[in-house]
């Protein structure tokens, strides 16, 4: 390579180079009806898709046409793009004080730029970062799979697999070959996003319009590729799936649909897909250690036994699914409940309303665990499933104290292998751990969240906040949390790593010493990395820190926010940590 390095000229030409979460802190929190918080979290909203701070959002772009102020150039460009009406809605929302945004636009076009943030220190600084190109330039959203994460050495050296929402496709990486392919996910849904805004990038052109829609991905033990699809319409909710079927699941607790998405299963051997009509929405997922792969939704939590399936075929015998109800009688069993608008009865059980955007199993025990993604969520919820699920299912509900919780809005959720439960927390800059066992209270009409204070520890990710904001107005926003076990990483077991979807970054929390320590794993660029899911794998596991990677990829909705511009794909990235700066 023909490397050429430059020296800054000024501050302002060396701030380019910085992430997007310093670029903004320096907005101001607007005053006005909408208190701090709700304008904090509005504005993190748009974390889910795409980065704010970077060059495409703090800059107003010349292809928008002239306007009479930044504010109404602001208006207008919220309004264009395939994701226009949410991110106009979004902004509006804010009344007057959206015009901290136009504010903001301003002080950088008159020559404004942020602190530089610190260089990587210590074990940061033992970082291997290796990328691919993969999927198309409009491609959104990846998550990763390269191995079966209960067997992190199966696969080796093999293909590593994206599912790309926008595109009806998963991404191919050949890593030996860096070689990079699409296969098309199939799909009998009828096509969405089909009438969507101009793009001032793309124009007229429909770069979100899709059928599949897969998102979620996963590998089994046999190489397998599970992603999550749209099969059919929404609304086509299988009958044995409602009120009044005889299907056990569906007596207990129906899901009258719509459903958002099934699954499908490639076959790399075969290449060929088999779908599995499923009641519950499918998203995130993992498999436990009985070969069912489990998914979380709104209000439930589904699995697919895969034995079953592959034996039968049938999609209604091979799956199950489960409310989330307390047993608030405190008799250690479920039986009549109350629902969750109704008035707890210390005579009955409670069932509660809950969100599963992240989903966990507990290596010790079983138990799932789910976290929602609302903005204004704050659960962490337990379902134990028994001996014969769904009357044996039982759930538990946490919610962390408010001084430990200063922003709320859950996130992803993972479990190490002594049975430690992480969450991260959207709305401010921290991880959570809750540690169960700590508990004095796990049931009775007193167990609806409050009650294990005792069983939560905060880490907070070091970072730049809003100008002038308090300490929880971080710029950041971490998105999931992994759990790497098996130190494919290369910084030991059980280390904890989310992706700071505005600060190109891992935030990692590790034990060290006997304590745990925090760091930063950061891809410098080109800019716009934002991790959604992550896969470690093992690839010879006598290679040192050259046989061991974790993977992630580049996954905003707008890969041509991304350095470059138009025309850049997503990538996946390969992280390993060496003994030293200069190992080899």
């Amino acid at each position: 390579l023909d490397l050429k390095a430059v020296v800054a000229t000024d501050g302002r030409a060396a701030a380019q180079v910085y992430p997007a979460n310093y670029w903004l802190s320096l907005m101001e929190i607007p005053k006005g009806d909408m208190s701090d918080k709700d304008v904090l979290l509005e504005t993190k909203a748009c974390y889910s898709c795409h980065q704010v701070g970077d060059l495409a959002t703090r800059e107003i772009s010349k292809n928008l046409g002239s306007y009479t102020s930044s504010l109404d150039a602001w208006d207008h460009h919220v309004t264009m793009g395939p994701n226009g009406p949410g991110m106009s809605a979004n902004f509006k929302r804010m009344g007057a004080q959206r015009k901290a945004y136009a504010d903001w636009t301003d002080r950088i076009a008159a020559g404004a730029y942020p602190k530089a943030p610190p260089r990587p220190a210590g074990l940061e600084r033992n970082l291997v970062i290796s990328m691919w190109d993969w999927a198309l330039p409009t491609s959104r959203r990846t998550d990763v799979a390269a191995t079966d994460e209960r067997t992190p050495t199966m696969n080796a050296n093999g293909l590593v697999y994206g599912s790309i929402q926008s595109s009806d496709i998963i991404a191919v990486l050949d890593p030996r070959e860096n070689a990079a392919t699409e296969i098309k996910v199939p799909s009998g849904a009828p096509p969405i996003d089909t009438d969507t805004p101009a793009s001032p990038f793309w124009r007229d052109e429909k770069i979100w319009q899709r059928s599949a829609d897969p998102r979620s991905v996963t590998m089994d033990s046999h190489g397998r590729v599970w992603v999550t699809a749209r099969i059919r319409a929404p609304q086509q909710q299988p009958a044995f799936c409602k009120d009044g079927s005889i299907n056990k699941f569906a007596k207990y607790f129906p899901i009258p649909g719509p459903s958002a998405r099934q699954i499908e299963v490639y076959d790399p051997k075969t290449r060929q897909f088999t779908t599995i009509d499923s009641c519950f929405a499918a998203d995130h997922n993992h498999f436990d250690d009985k070969g069912s792969i489990v998914f979380g939704q709104n209000n439930a939590i589904g699995w697919v036994d895969t034995v079953a399936f592959d034996k039968t075929h049938d999609a209604q015998a091979s799956q199950g699914w489960c409310p989330a109800v307390l047993d608030t009688n405190g008799d250690g069993t479920i039986t009549e409940w109350t629902e969750p608008k109704e008035p707890i009865d210390p005579k009955k059980d409670h069932r509660i309303e809950f969100g599963c955007y992240g989903d966990a199993i507990n290596p010790i025990d079983g138990s799932l665990w789910c976290s929602g993604i609302g903005v204004r969520d704050t659960k962490l919820v337990r379902i134990e499933l028994g001996g014969n699920p769904p009357q044996t299912c039982k759930a538990e509900v946490y919610v962390p104290p408010p001084d430990k919780m200063p922003l709320p809005g859950s996130g992803g959720v993972a479990i190490d292998s002594n049975g430690l439960v992480w969450q991260n927390w959207r709305g401010a800059h921290q991880m959570l751990s809750f540690d169960r066992r700590k508990c004095k209270v796990l049931n009775g009409p007193n167990a609806t969240g409050q009650q294990c204070p005792e069983g939560w520890t905060v880490y907070t990710k070091p970072g730049p906040t809003f100008q002038g904001g308090p300490d929880y107005s971080s710029t950041d926003m971490l998105y999931m949390t992994e759990i790497d076990r098996d130190n494919t990483l290369g910084l030991g077991k059980d280390v904890v790593l989310s992706g700071d979807v505005n600060a190109d970054s891992f935030f990692v929390v590790m034990p060290q010493g006997g304590q745990m320590t925090t760091l930063t794993l950061r891809v410098p660029y080109p800019l716009g990395f934002a991790a959604r899911a992550a896969s470690g794998r093992i690839d010879d596991p006598n290679a040192g820190w050259k046989g061991r990677g974790f993977w992630s990829s580049y996954s905003m909705y707008t890969p041509w926010h991304q350095e470059g511009g138009k025309g850049t794909r997503p990538k996946v990235v390969k992280f390993q940590v060496r003994p030293t700066p200069l190992a080899k």
